[in-house]
């Protein structure tokens, strides 16, 4: 299934800028594609870069990075609970939070970079393993109805916002 295969009810106004951030591609095929197309990136990144900050108060490209880390983790454990059919309501989460209280810039960018891709790789994992059925299971996160195939395509886009930002505001 490609994005534009995925029905509008299935996501949120707030998370159809992830969908279209995504671009029409294939969920399972692009988790992957996209975990080596950003490791590639960020490698390409200037050192001094890894700790800079485009105006007080904003994160560093690490911070992004654990970030985008964070987010996964919580994207998964939403795509796993709905697709096990759990009709709790699963809340939001604040992501100044979980960036306040992370050590990412006392880290370095190859230790990030490996946890990235474990993550991805589990994510990965976790979708292959999802039946057709599964996938289109629906459930509710941060107040709003969303689906599980919604939620792979949320991830990607997710990764390709930041990975813009870094080439629009920090590179």
């Amino acid at each position: 299934m490609k994005t534009d295969q995925l029905p509008v009810n299935e996501y949120s106004d707030f998370n159809a800028t992830y969908i279209e951030a995504a671009g029409n591609v294939e969920m399972i095929e692009e988790l992957e594609i996209c975990l080596h197309d950003f490791i590639r990136f960020v490698q390409n990144i200037p050192m001094d870069k890894f700790d800079y900050r485009y105006a007080e108060g904003k994160w560093t490209i690490k911070d992004i990075i654990q970030h985008i880390i964070d987010t996964e983790r919580i994207f998964a454990y939403r795509a796993l609970r709905i697709s096990r059919n759990d009709k709790t309501l699963l809340p939001g989460f604040e992501q100044n939070y979980y960036v306040d209280n992370t050590n990412a810039n006392d880290r370095n960018i190859q230790d990030l970079l490996t946890e990235f891709s474990a993550v991805r790789q589990s994510t990965l994992l976790l979708f292959k393993s999802f039946s057709e059925k599964q996938l289109k299971r629906m459930g509710t996160a941060s107040n709003a109805a969303i689906s599980v195939r919604a939620i792979g395509f949320i991830i990607i886009g997710h990764q390709k916002h930041h990975q813009k930002v870094f080439q629009e505001r920090y590179l």
